[in-house]
């Protein structure tokens, strides 16, 4: 699969920085899921549980705060309040 550059920033400072190949996240309007050459968007996110696809095959999951998710070309940024991998 193809990988995108994938951002996770919140007011204390960068969580993620990194090539992804899958963001799974709880979306105002439902679950969504962001892979490389995705149509661009902005979208308000709820408190949920985030899941990131690696290329490694692994997968990192995180409680998000809520915020903010833009995805434009080859990049994907999320703004939430808070973030925490678990």
């Amino acid at each position: 699969m193809k990988n995108f550059r994938l951002e996770i920033t919140t007011p204390a400072g960068v969580r993620f920085s990194d090539e992804a190949v899958q963001l799974s996240v709880r979306a105002v309007d439902g679950e969504l899921a962001v892979m490389a050459g995705h149509i661009p968007l902005v979208t308000a996110l709820r408190d949920g549980e985030c899941r990131v696809y690696l290329p490694d095959g692994s997968v990192k999951k995180a409680k998000c705060g809520g915020g903010l998710l833009f995805v434009e070309n080859d990049k994907t940024r999320l703004l939430s309040s808070t973030f925490e991998f678990i």
